[in-house]
């Protein structure tokens, strides 16, 4: 089973989705599970995890009914105010769906860098693990020392790097993002997506070979079972379009074990995200 294991579908409202720019207005509209379905069977695509790109519980509600009508969606990545006094019971109602399977929080967006270890998240946190829900970090790579030390407070809970932190690829940059990388990898409860990769190149004039420094550096930190395929839709149409985005990664580990293609493209996924 082939999964894409980072995508996202909205209704497009300037509100909500401030941080879609106008030299990204190509985006400036809705996308929901019947447009993402035939870019995943033309590349060969089973299903899918719908992370959340707004911070609202209706954006939470929004993913979960679509889930529910559309089964190639295996789960849902929400969004839940994990500082609030009420979270363990925000949490206890959108789990019971069935269907979210992890919750996400845009730390990257933060003004406060050293966010994660604010204690009223880190209580949040914890409540995870009683919901049997992951938590992915979405953050830049100057976030990635924190994320080290906030990892290190839950060694329970089940995390996964988002974007490879967004390395610098259009710079051609490898530290001290790559050291940074391995080190967060040394603690075996974190997974990673290789996906976000073609928006944080030149969008216009990038190259297969491109990424490869940067896959290579994912591939030695966190090695073949903990690494999933994820083609951030629609946000990679800014640079590429779905198939492509999906054969940079399927290209790259065509010569690893047919096993070992499997974890990546879809057995991880399904794994950490403990997926029907």
């Amino acid at each position: 089973m082939k999964i894409d294991a980072h995508q996202h579908f909205w209704h497009y409202s300037p509100q909500d989705f401030t941080w879609i720019t106008e030299d990204m207005s190509m985006i400036r509209r809705n996308f929901l599970p019947q447009d993402l379905l035939p870019e995943l069977e033309k590349a060969n695509y089973h299903g899918c995890v719908a992370i959340q790109a707004a911070q609202s519980e209706d954006e939470t509600r929004f993913l979960l009914s679509e889930a529910e009508a559309h089964p190639f969606v295996k789960g849902v990545v929400g969004w839940v105010d994990l500082q609030s006094i009420q979270v363990d019971d925000r949490l206890a109602v959108f789990a019971s769906s069935g269907r979210l399977v992890g919750v996400r929080h845009v730390v990257q967006s933060e003004p406060d860098d050293q966010f994660m270890l604010r204690p009223t998240f880190l209580n949040g946190i914890k409540l995870l693990e009683k919901y049997n829900l992951a938590y992915d970090i979405l953050i830049h790579p100057k976030h990635l020392p924190v994320a080290v030390q906030f990892v290190k407070k839950n060694p329970n809970q089940r995390f996964v790097l988002d974007h490879l932190a967004k390395p610098y690829i259009k710079d051609n940059l490898l530290e001290p993002w790559s050291s940074h990388l391995h080190a967060l990898a040394t603690y075996d409860n974190v997974y990673c997506k290789l996906s976000g990769l073609v928006t944080e190149a030149d969008w216009y004039n990038w190259a297969p070979e491109d990424f490869i420094p940067y896959l290579e550096v994912a591939l030695d930190a966190f090695g073949t079972n903990r690494l999933m395929v994820g083609s951030d839709w629609p946000v990679c149409t800014l640079a590429a379009n779905y198939e492509e985005v999906m054969q940079i990664v399927e290209d790259y580990v065509s010569d690893l074990s047919t096993n070992e293609q499997a974890r990546i493209l879809g057995l991880n996924a399904v794994d950490f995200y403990r997926l029907k």
